[in-house]
């Protein structure tokens, strides 16, 4: 996949990007912990999100992307709030380029 990166369309170079800062805070273990989440979403979400401060708030996020209640946030669950935000931007600014 190296070799062709640079033909990559827009959409693909920004799933490229996402599966990238997933693992910059997971630590390539594919695993979210809630202060990883909490420091991720502080730092690359903060003009779609407001920055996280209670922990309550961090907690009731967390439960509800813990699909499978294994107290980390794999992946498939990251893409869950991934598609939630982009779907909240989308109707708040449909015609955002």
């Amino acid at each position: 996949m190296e070799a062709s990166m640079g033909n990559m369309s827009e959409l693909e170079s920004g799933m490229i990007a996402i599966i990238q800062i997933f693992h910059k805070y997971s630590g390539h273990k594919c695993n979210l912990k809630k202060a990883e989440l909490k420091e991720l979403i502080n730092n690359e979400m903060n003009h779609f999100i407001m920055k996280i401060q209670e922990k309550e708030t961090l907690d009731e996020l967390f439960a509800d992307l813990d699909q499978n209640g294994d107290l980390e946030i794999d992946f498939k669950e990251f893409i869950t709030l991934i598609a939630m935000v982009t779907s909240a931007c989308h109707e708040l600014h449909p015609k955002a380029t």
